[in-house]
C-alpha cells in the first residue's frame, strides 16, 4: 500500500454565476440572423449554444441551441434546425471555430435553398440576441491530491463543475477542462486526465457527469493504493 502523491499545486475550484442581458439586436430573416451571428461578441454565441444546458441541469441529453430552435419553429426551415442541431460542440475548442461552423452550415443552407430568405417573422416573433454576463467567483475547495479532489467533486455545486468543464474548455478558450489539465500538469495522472477530456459533457446532466468523474477518480484511487 502506497500514499498517494501530492500535486504540484492544489486545484482550487471556482464557481460562477451567469446574467443575460439583451443586446437591442433582432432578426427577423435567416439574412439578418446570419449577418449578427457574424459580428455579435463571443458571448453571445455561448449564450445561445448553451443557455438551456445553463438552465436546465438536470435535463439530459443534448440541449438544442436558440439559432436552431428558432430557425425551426418561427422560420420554417427544419432541414437547416436539423443541421443546426447535429452541430457536435465537443468538437471545437473556442468560441470562434463553434460559430465559424454554424455560419458555414447557415451559408451552405442558403446557397442550396434561396428561397428560405424570403421567409420573414411575424412582429414579436424576431431572434433577439442576448449575452451571457458571467461572474466568476472562488469557491472554499481546494484539492492537493486525489482523495481531497475526489471529496471536493462531491461537494462543490454543478455551477462549479459546469466552469470548469464547459467555460475553461471553449469560452475561455483553454481547449481542454480544468479538471484534466491539473491532472497532467500537476499530479502527472496522464491516464486520467486523457479519460475525463475524452467525456462529452454534453451527453450527460449535471449530475450524471459528476457522478461520472467521482466514478473513474475512485477507480484510479484504488488502482495507485494497490500498487
Amino acid at each position: 500500500m502506497t500514499s498517494l502523491p501530492k500535486a504540484k499545486e492544489p486545484f482550487k475550484f471556482y464557481t460562477q454565476i451567469h446574467i443575460p442581458e439583451l443586446t437591442g439586436l433582432r432578426a427577423s430573416n435567416l439574412q439578418e440572423l446570419l449577418g449578427l451571428i457574424k459580428t455579435v461578441p463571443g458571448s453571445v454565441i455561448y449564450y445561445h449554444t448553451h443557455r438551456f444546458l445553463q438552465q436546465h441541469q438536470y435535463l439530459s441529453p443534448e440541449p438544442p441551441n436558440d439559432f436552431a430552435y428558432w430557425i425551426t419553429g418561427i422560420i420554417g426551415e427544419a432541414e437547416l434546425g436539423e443541421a443546426l442541431y447535429s452541430i457536435d460542440t465537443i468538437q471545437y475548442t473556442t468560441i470562434r471555430e463553434l460559430r465559424d461552423e454554424i455560419i458555414r452550415t447557415i451559408e451552405n443552407y442558403i446557397e442550396k435553398h434561396p428561397r428560405a430568405l424570403q421567409r420573414f417573422t411575424m412582429p414579436g416573433e424576431e431572434f433577439h440576441f442576448i449575452k451571457s454576463v458571467s461572474f466568476v467567483c472562488q469557491t472554499p475547495y481546494t484539492a492537493s491530491d486525489l482523495n481531497e479532489f475526489q471529496a471536493a467533486l462531491q461537494r462543490v455545486t454543478l455551477e462549479s463543475i459546469y466552469f470548469h468543464m464547459f467555460e475553461a474548455r471553449l469560452r475561455i478558450g483553454k481547449g481542454i477542462n480544468d479538471f484534466s489539465n491539473w491532472l497532467e500538469g500537476s499530479l502527472s495522472e496522464n491516464k486520467l486526465a486523457n479519460k475525463i477530456a475524452s467525456l462529452d459533457p454534453y451527453t450527460h446532466t449535471m449530475e450524471n457527469l459528476r457522478f461520472t468523474l467521482v466514478k473513474l477518480i475512485e477507480k484510479q484511487i484504488v488502482s495507485s493504493m494497490e500498487k
